[in-house]
């Protein structure tokens, strides 16, 4: 039997890559090969040393080369505040949004248990030994509002409050210049039912 052609390999290649179907592989394929070799041959070498030399920090998950991220290694970073994300795009996300200046712990993704994703695949023994060891003053929970992400912050309110740390969520709500009348109505609710004081 004949091996498969190395343009369809290439194409199946891309596909892995999330929101790449069919055509968009085989558009990514032909530019690379028809317009930007040099390009490609870049791309592959990177990647391969991305795979090879990119992990997880040991002591908040992210992803870095080194054994601890340089959040993690950063002695100006306040020791007081952890905020747990997601994912390694979450921290990005705060990191380039905000002043947060605490340390992170990524979950690497939320409790699911239909998905078999328990408290275990998400590090959260980690979490709670790190709890124990190194407790912070203040924990924020930033995780999505999704069922899944309530569920996750619910399960780690009471693991925060088990070590009697103050726990902290972030706000959701009407986006920034938004208007009412295209706010959907769970957003709406929510905002309603997260409503703040105003000296």
């Amino acid at each position: 039997m004949a091996a498969e052609p190395l343009l369809n390999q290439l194409t199946d290649a891309l596909r892995c890559l999330p929101g790449v179907g069919p055509k968009s592989a085989q558009r990514m394929a032909l530019h690379l090969l028809e317009r930007n070799r040099e390009g490609g041959v870049k791309l592959s070498a990177v990647l391969a040393e991305a795979m090879q030399r990119i992990g997880r920090c040991k002591l908040c998950r992210d992803l870095t080369e080194l054994e601890v991220c340089a959040i993690c290694a950063n002695p100006r970073r306040d020791l007081s505040l952890l905020c747990v994300v997601e994912s390694p795009v979450d921290v990005l996300a705060i990191e380039q949004a905000t002043a947060y200046q605490g340390r992170y712990f990524v979950l690497l993704g939320r409790l699911s248990p239909l998905d078999g994703i328990g408290p275990a695949e998400l590090g959260l023994d980690q979490l709670s030994e790190r709890l124990e060891n190194t407790p912070p003053e203040e924990m924020i929970i930033a995780t999505n509002p999704t069922v899944e992400g309530e569920a996750t912050s619910y399960y780690l309110q009471r693991m925060a409050k088990t070590h009697n740390i103050r726990i902290t969520r972030i706000a959701h709500g009407v986006p920034l210049g938004g208007e009412l009348e295209y706010t959907d109505h769970s957003t709406l609710a929510h905002a309603f039912g997260s409503r703040l004081l105003v000296d």
